[in-house]
Formats: structure tokens, sequence, C-alpha cells
């Protein structure tokens, strides 16, 4: 293994400890331990805020329990931190700041500001700073990337049932971004945001539980995004064109084609081909804990960077800001 240019995280096997072990940051800690069985990683501990829980996951992966997240700032190398978004800011700069490798679950941060911090703090110490985009690493997702030309139009649909899980954001920040943040991937980062439409309502919780919006860039292309958590079934289905072709992509199913046109064929429906994608069935938090810990162990730049977080967050706050005008005339 090369040596790492951050002399703070020179090590040949990284200490690593997830920070929130609650519906997902679970996962975190589980993935940790599986690397640490097989020799990636040496698993330090879990912390949660809740003591029992915390002792719970840690019991199960044979580490240590903390519950204050400070009691780690120097003990690991590496970090996850699934914990509720207001806090993402203070925990990921004070682990930045003495030069921890930070995986930060999406949103990247509760507001734009407190993301600039949050980058300028990994640019200042020189650790990596990733942002938890699950669903880049979905299979389906990652079969289809190499085939993404230009999309001129997406059509996206995110809903749930009522989730089982505290809620500290409404839809938007919760669902959405995932879909916000894959449009940006995969329309390419040059290309701006020219025009935002959006609509959305509290029905359950005290915030926005169901939304949709049209996003428009600035070569044309054109999202229209529904996101819900108040469904009956669990639908997570992107459909977009492009030239010549119209992709399907469902995230739930894990399944991924390609539909195209052949102009020279002799007759339009001779020349309509379905390309079936092979899915490289990998679990997407697996692929995308072991692209964090290739990064630092490599010197590379992470492949969702604060940097792209903050752009999903951004468009988000867009969204909300368009829903919240919209309510107002509503008047609810």
């Amino acid at each position: 293994m090369e040596e790492i240019r951050n002399p703070q995280s020179a090590v040949r096997i990284l200490k690593v400890a997830a920070i929130g072990v609650g519906s997902l940051g679970r996962h975190h800690a589980r993935n940790y331990a599986e690397l640490a069985a097989e020799g990636r990683v040496e698993m330090v501990g879990v912390c949660d805020s809740d003591a029992q829980t915390a002792s719970s996951i840690a019991a199960s992966h044979s580490c240590e329990s903390f519950t204050d997240w400070r009691d780690l700032l120097d003990k690991i190398d590496a970090v996850s931190i699934a914990t509720p978004t207001e806090t993402h800011c203070e925990i990921a700069c004070a682990f930045l700041e003495k030069g921890v490798h930070v995986l930060v679950e999406k949103p990247i941060a509760l507001t734009l500001d407190e993301a600039d911090k949050m980058i300028a703090a990994a640019e200042a110490s020189g650790a990596k700073l990733m942002v938890g985009q699950l669903e880049r690493y979905n299979p389906a997702m990652v079969a289809l990337k190499p085939h993404v030309t230009v999309p001129l139009y997406f059509e996206i649909h995110r809903v749930s049932p009522f989730p089982n899980r505290s809620l500290d954001v409404d839809v938007v920040l919760d669902v959405m971004i995932h879909d916000l943040d894959a449009i940006q991937w995969l329309v390419g980062p040059d290309v701006q945001v020219s025009e935002i439409r959006a609509v959305g309502i509290p029905v359950i919780s005290d915030k926005v539980d169901a939304a949709n919006a049209r996003i428009e860039f600035e070569n044309g292309t054109v999202a229209n995004i529904t996101a819900s958590r108040i469904g009956t079934e669990k639908i997570r289905k992107t459909r977009f064109y492009q030239t010549n072709s119209y992709v399907v992509l469902d995230y739930a199913t894990k399944f991924a084609s390609v539909t195209s046109l052949n102009p020279e064929a002799a007759h339009p429906l001779a020349g309509i081909s379905i390309n079936r994608l092979e899915i490289n069935d990998i679990e997407p938090l697996r692929a995308e804990i072991t692209a964090f810990l290739d990064c630092i162990e490599q010197d590379k730049t992470p492949p969702v960077t604060g940097v792209d977080g903050r752009r999903a967050l951004s468009l988000a706050v867009g969204v909300l800001e368009k829903i919240e005008i919209h309510r107002r005339r509503l008047d609810v």
C-alpha cells in the first residue's frame, strides 16, 4: 500500500468508527466490522447518544461503545457520521480539523454555510470529506452510468410508506436529495440549473411529506421529480430520454435497461432494441464505504466530494424555497 501524504493518516490499517448507529448508521457499523474481519480496517468502536443502542451495536461487533463522539477524536483515522443532519457540521468539522477522514451521510449539512465550513475544514487539514449519496452505488446505476450520453428529460418517482424512524428533515432533504444529486451527476457538473418550480405539502408530520419539483438546466434538460413518504408502496424509479435512446432505472429492484433505435433500420419497429444491463449485485453501502477507504489509502479525490454534496444541498434548498412560496399561496 502506498504511503498517504497526509501524515496524520499515514497508517497501513485504518482505525475506523461509526457515529450515529440508528436505522442507517448501524449498517455502516456492520460493514466496518465485516471489513475488519477481512483485515481491511481496525474497528475501534461505535457511538450513539442512546447508550443502550451504542452498547448493543458495539457488542454485536466486538468493539467499544461510546455515547460522546468527542471521546473518539484521538482514537481513529476515519469515521462515518450518520447522526441527525443538524449535527453534521459540528461533528464533521471536529474530526476534519484533527485530520480524521469523514464519510458523512446525506444531506451534507442543514445549511449551505455549514457545508462550506465542512469543505473548508477538509481543505485546511488535508483530510478527505466524502458525502454518502448512496444511490450512486446502486448496482443498477453503476451498470447504467457508462451508457449515459446527454439526458434530455427525466421522469422520476421516489415513493415510500411513512418511515418508522425519526425525521429531522422534510421529504426533500430526506429522500428527494438522492435524485437531485443523481440528475446533476448525470447531466454534468458544468451544466447549471436555470429554473426551479416546486410544490409540497405536510400531510402526516409538521414538515413537507410529499413534493414535486421541475428542474430545468441551462442546456434545456428538464427533470420532473416526485417524492413522497406517505405512499402505500415503495417506488424508486427513474426514466429518462437521451438522443436515440430511452433509459429505465429501478433502484429498488436493481434493474436498468436502455432501449435504443437504429436510424438505419428499414422499418422503425425493426430498429428497436432493448438492452437489459448486466448487474453486479454488490451492497451499495459496502461499495460506498470501500470507495471511501480506497480514496484515503490511495490519496485520491473522494468520488462524492463535499462540493458535490453542497451542490445537491443547494438544489434542495432551491426546491424548498419554491415550495414555501407555493405553500403561502395555498395557506397550508
